[in-house]
């Protein structure tokens, strides 16, 4: 080969190699691939049966009302308490003592949507979920004058598709809760007291029913007792205003060991095990 060649074919590998470097340094980065899964912190919450929150916050709730005698008797009794509370009516109830909701607003209280007619929602076709709560969406608004923003669906039934589409078609929270006393087997006063007492914690929805005299008798002693344990009472709307991130498991402290209320006597009709904190809740014919 000659001298002439071998330097031409040096220097046209030389400026190849020039180029593609040269080129490969101006080349527009990669792109980056976009996930179509919806980030899951932007995703908002729908249901809720306790929230989290920094301080003694409970929030009481009453289904099933208005009850014409006992819902009178249970707001003369929060307002001796200067409590608030939130009240999941039954659509055919409000619209037959709207006098009673108007009272429940006025006093500050929160108005929820129950259904019509007290149905298992899980159990019946879209169609007819959509008619109990519109219905009672409009007694609602007949007696108070505003839509309702919470919902909570007899026995705590309700699928995931359900939630979803409720909560889009009528912009509606489901609020369940964590702690049941079972009143409406009407254990006795001072058993759903001592239930209440023992399973409250911060940031708990606590589920009672204003149509069962016993449950009205037990709240005087239970508001008493919770207010001297500290706890402070809110609407649920307000509750879940107060909702704090939940800790990381590096920065979470190893849970405390269970100490039992002082004051708080054993129940005698369940066992304490019977359903532990955070526990999906208990379907109650009245829930």
């Amino acid at each position: 080969m000659s001298l002439f060649f071998r330097s031409a074919l040096l220097f046209g590998v030389g400026f190849l190699t020039v180029g593609l470097a040269a080129a490969e340094e101006n080349a527009p980065p990669p792109r980056s691939v976009q996930s179509s899964e919806p980030n899951p912190a932007s995703i908002p919450q729908i249901t809720f049966s306790s929230v989290h929150v920094d301080g003694p916050y409970v929030a009481m709730t009453f289904d099933d009302g208005p009850h014409t005698s006992l819902t009178p008797k249970l707001l003369d009794l929060l307002a001796a308490h200067h409590m608030k509370a939130t009240f999941f009516v039954v659509g055919q109830n409000a619209a037959e003592y709207p006098e009673i909701l108007k009272r429940a607003v006025r006093d500050g209280h929160e108005i929820g949507n129950h259904s019509w007619s007290h149905p298992n929602l899980g159990k019946i076709s879209d169609d007819g979920v959509r008619a109990q709560l519109r219905k009672t969406d409009d007694a609602i608004v007949a007696a108070i004058g505003v839509h309702p923003m919470l919902m909570r669906p007899p026995y705590g039934s309700v699928t995931p598709r359900q939630k979803r589409w409720i909560h889009e078609e009528f912009g509606y929270k489901i609020i369940i809760w964590d702690v049941d006393p079972l009143d409406w087997k009407r254990p006795g006063p001072k058993v759903v007291c001592s239930r209440i007492l023992r399973e409250a914690k911060p940031g708990s929805i606590i589920l009672a029913h204003d149509i069962h005299p016993p449950t009205i008798e037990a709240m005087p002693a239970t508001f008493d007792q919770l207010q001297a344990k500290g706890f402070k009472f809110v609407t649920v709307s307000e509750l879940i205003a107060m909702a704090k991130p939940m800790p990381t498991k590096a920065s979470a402290s190893p849970p405390a060991a269970h100490v039992p209320s002082l004051g708080v006597s054993p129940d005698p009709a369940r066992p304490a095990d019977s359903q532990p904190m955070g526990a999906a809740p208990a379907q109650s014919p009245d829930g």
